[in-house]
């Protein structure tokens, strides 16, 4: 059998995404997607779920890009259901980069409930990207039972997410603005805030929602 040129390069830049140097690996992952080859895609999504250097994951995330769907699609479908975080967070980036509608069933409430943050975030931002046509509004349900969830990092995610959904959100961050949960009515009174005025800061929203949640208000007053 011949080993040509090709298969040469294949095997070099398979090996350097396991090297112990992140420079070395990002080479490989770039080597990989400028000549996107089948036989590499089950390697590259392995990777992304124990590469340590964000730089690299985002280079493995472009060169999965670079290869057809039906080639790339069923190992993230599988990766989402993995048991390591990391696994799940990433396969969800590279879906929402895809873009690909058909791998919007994967996308469970399980994820975007996930008890680990970073893959409740992944989830939150590949939904707004693959939720299909009238399921807007459901989808705007299920994450607004998330507010009120975490940190800034977390909560400014989630906004993020609402907002992109338009005016689908608005029932849900409505009822939200009187949940029992102070945390939660800030959170909703500060989305609220984003969507009216998308060049208001975060932080000025949420002190603003905190003022008006500590005087007893509910942000419906005067409307």
């Amino acid at each position: 059998m011949t080993i040509t040129k090709r298969d040469t390069d294949a095997k070099r830049a398979l090996q350097g995404l396991g090297d112990e140097r992140s420079s070395v690996r990002l080479r490989a992952a770039l080597a990989v997607g400028t000549a996107p080859d089948p036989r590499f895609v089950d390697k590259l999504i392995e990777r992304c779920a124990i590469e340590p250097d964000f730089f690299v994951r985002d280079m493995l995330t472009w060169a999965l890009t670079r290869h057809p769907v039906a080639v790339t699609m069923p190992g993230l479908v599988r990766e989402v259901r993995s048991g390591r975080a990391q696994a799940r967070s990433q396969a969800l980036h590279t879906l929402s980069k895809i873009g690909d509608r058909g791998a919007w069933p994967a996308i469970t409430r399980a994820l975007l409930t996930d008890a680990d943050d970073e893959v409740a975030r992944s989830a939150w931002r590949t939904a707004v990207v693959l939720v299909p046509e009238g399921e807007e509004p459901a989808l705007a349900a299920m994450l607004a039972t998330q507010l009120g969830r975490g940190e800034r990092e977390t909560q400014l995610s989630l906004s993020r997410a609402l907002v992109a959904l338009g005016e689908a959100t608005a029932p849900a961050l409505l009822s939200a603005t009187t949940a029992p949960d102070p945390r939660v009515r800030v959170h909703a009174l500060a989305t609220q805030r984003l969507r009216r005025d998308p060049d208001t800061g975060f932080e000025f929203a949420i002190e603003e929602a905190k003022r008006v949640v500590a005087l007893g208000g509910s942000g419906r007053e005067g409307r």
